[in-house]
């Protein structure tokens, strides 16, 4: 008889016992109830509440709490939650202590548009987004014959905006013209700023704040009635 190697008995004992430890908690853990659900927000702002999301889990599944955690799918809870208009992205998912958790990241409005007697959001993404009552965002108000300007490129201009953060303070309102152009409103200067139609943004806008350095710099800010950003080349300024 060949002699037997007690060094590999032993290692595929505790092997066996290793997974029957891990087969046995994991089928615990599985089987645990849900006791508690833990709403949780990527962002600040609060366009929607915890007890919004508690509803929207309470409509799609009754209550979540005393449901076994391998009985919940949680793909579909993700899902029913990112229907939510005001909901980016939800991840949600179940602790080894029974708890549900859902770590909620909010769209992210960068205009508000005014149309036709109905007032509503334009996310990053360019996706319609209802006002909430809960918080008012402060995104430049666009106003105007908005279906005459180039979608696309209005959005490409609100996101340019949205992620400057001078222009994100400075600019407050867009008129769109009927021929596509733009007029544009100053949150700490009395003047229009005629922007035309939304093409060569970054130009434009570098231009405007080249040309506001300078003004405020010769104290000649307070002095100009429009701002016209339409030529490329120049700045061309109107007295008031």
């Amino acid at each position: 008889m060949k002699k037997i190697k007690w060094n590999d008995v032993r290692l595929v004992l505790m092997l066996g016992a290793v997974i029957f430890l891990f087969s046995f908690s994991s089928k615990r853990n599985e089987s645990r109830m849900l006791k508690k659900v833990d709403i949780k927000f990527a962002d600040t702002e609060a366009f929607i509440t915890r007890d919004k999301v508690n509803k929207l889990l309470i409509q799609n599944y009754g209550s979540v709490t005393g449901i076994r955690k391998d009985r919940l799918d949680l793909n579909s809870v993700e899902k029913s939650l990112d229907t939510d208009p005001m909901i980016d992205k939800a991840e949600v998912f179940a602790t080894v202590d029974g708890r549900l958790e859902a770590v909620v990241s909010q769209r992210k409005p960068i205009a508000r548009i005014y149309k036709g007697g109905n007032s509503y959001y334009i996310d990053y993404k360019g996706r319609v987004m209802p006002l909430s009552d809960n918080y008012t965002a402060r995104v430049p108000l666009v106003t105007g014959e908005i279906d005459s300007a180039e979608q696309d490129k209005l959005h490409m201009l609100l996101r340019y905006i949205s992620d400057d953060d001078f222009l994100k303070k400075n600019i407050i309102g867009i008129e769109v013209y009927p021929t596509g152009g733009l007029r544009m409103l100053s949150r700490n200067y009395d003047f229009d700023i005629v922007f035309g139609r939304p093409i060569n943004i970054e130009k434009k806008f570098n231009n405007y704040k080249a040309f506001l350095q300078d003004a405020v710099r010769d104290t000649l800010i307070e002095n100009y009635k429009t701002i016209n950003l339409k030529f490329t080349q120049q700045v061309v300024c109107t007295k008031k």
